[in-house]
């Protein structure tokens, strides 16, 4: 009956295909052949096993659930609520319920950040390096300086001028050019920020990124008349130990 029933079910190609192949059979062979084929058509599975070779899950038994925060304030208390929740899980004893949190927007904010800070080190040493080559050039310069002016110097020392009031002179001069230099530099900035906003606002609609605060400003001035103030001091000490004599007689 069984096979009368499989017989049924063929369509008329399968049908002649299947005569074709089991002409000059016995019937027992019949029977073995459609037996392995019924049973090979025959599974165990269920409804449940079959959802979940497909990727069906249950909503009630999730095995991961994606959070997309709205802002990192959001994150936070969404990283605060899982942690505590694990933390009662541990406290009962119930470590299978235990949610396993990764915060990919953590990893990729964590990669980025890692880059930036190589960026900024090498940006830094570029900075670094330009200093010291401008504090020795503008020890030199001051240097110059000290000797174009050497008859000045020993008419100053001729009038009565001590050693430290030649001296103040110069580190006066090299305390300006910071302050000016530093001015200079803070007034470009300024400029630079106002292209660099707008480029920024029209590809990412982010307003005022790039920005210079007052005190940074202020102490970035100060920072260049110490720099500058540093550098004239070895010309400023020779100019002050020039001998007024030998000074009057150069040219």
């Amino acid at each position: 009956d069984d096979v009368n029933a499989y017989m049924a079910t063929l369509s008329p190609e399968e049908s002649a295909q299947m005569q074709a192949m089991t002409s000059g059979m016995s019937d027992d062979q019949i029977l073995q052949l459609f037996s392995a084929s019924l049973k090979a058509r025959t599974t165990d599975a269920t409804l449940d096993s079959n959802k979940s070779k497909l990727g069906i899950t249950d909503l009630d038994t999730p095995s991961q659930i994606d959070i997309y925060a709205t802002d990192f304030d959001s994150k936070e208390k969404v990283q605060n609520i899982i942690k505590d929740y694990n933390k009662l899980q541990q406290d009962d004893g119930k470590e299978e319920n235990v949610i396993n949190y990764t915060d990919y927007v953590g990893i990729m904010m964590s990669s980025v950040s890692t880059i930036i800070n190589a960026i900024s080190y090498v940006l830094i040493a570029f900075v670094a390096i330009s200093l010291i080559v401008s504090s020795i050039m503008i020890g030199i310069i001051t240097y110059i300086s000290v000797l174009e002016r050497t008859k000045e110097i020993g008419v100053l020392r001729s009038i009565g001028a001590s050693k430290k009031d030649v001296s103040r002179i110069f580190n006066a001069e090299t305390l300006i050019e910071g302050f000016v230099s530093g001015a200079l530099g803070i007034v470009v900035t300024l400029l630079l920020c106002i292209p660099a906003n707008a480029l920024i606002k029209h590809l990412t609609d982010i307003s005022n990124v790039a920005q210079l605060p007052v005190a940074g400003g202020v102490i970035l001035i100060i920072i260049s008349m110490f720099l500058t103030f540093i550098a004239g001091l070895i010309p400023a000490k020779l100019a002050a130990k020039k001998d007024p004599v030998v000074a009057l007689r150069s040219e």
